[in-house]
């Protein structure tokens, strides 16, 4: 029988879960890099999956603690947009994906884990990557560490956002 090795997870199943918005907790927390925001803007952020679909899943969202698109202003729904076209860049030039899955899932009934503060994912994918554990247990594997990820993707979004001014 082969195994899986995941020790990263013991963490998340061992510890005490906390109760409140976790991206408003990730905003207050004054660790970027731990909390794995690789981008703040004026009213928006992004922020690496910490249950990603695939490697380099990322997540864009205004500070607004709001649940729906028609609670934004003009000037965060641009903002996002924006944030969501540097997204696509910095993956291109660090992970190289063929695709990308991108979209909101409004509403529970829709997927949305945390309902009540909006966010966009932005999912690289590549060829094959349909990941056969998903199909066999309900299992992703995902092939590299989020600090790797973070400490690769985080200097190439500074970079490019820089260069956009």
């Amino acid at each position: 029988m082969e195994r899986l090795w995941t020790p990263w997870r013991m963490d998340y199943i061992m510890d005490q879960k906390e109760t409140g918005c976790p991206f408003c907790r990730a905003l207050v927390a004054n660790d970027d890099a731990g909390q794995y925001i690789v981008y703040r803007g004026e009213r928006t952020f992004v922020i690496l999956n910490r249950y990603p679909y695939n490697n380099g899943h990322l997540m864009i969202m205004p500070y607004a603690h709001v649940g729906d698109l028609s609670d934004l202003d003009e000037a965060t729904r641009n903002e996002m947009m924006a944030l969501l076209d540097l997204s696509v860049r910095a993956l291109r030039e660090t992970s190289r994906p063929q695709g990308f899955n991108m979209g909101l899932n409004l509403g529970e009934a829709a997927g949305a884990g945390v309902t009540d503060h909006l966010h966009m994912h932005v999912v690289p994918r590549w060829g094959g990557d349909t990941n056969y554990m998903t199909v066999l247990n309900e299992v992703r594997t995902i092939p590299e560490l989020l600090d790797e990820t973070y400490r690769r993707l985080q200097p190439v979004m500074a970079r490019l956002a820089k260069a956009s001014r």
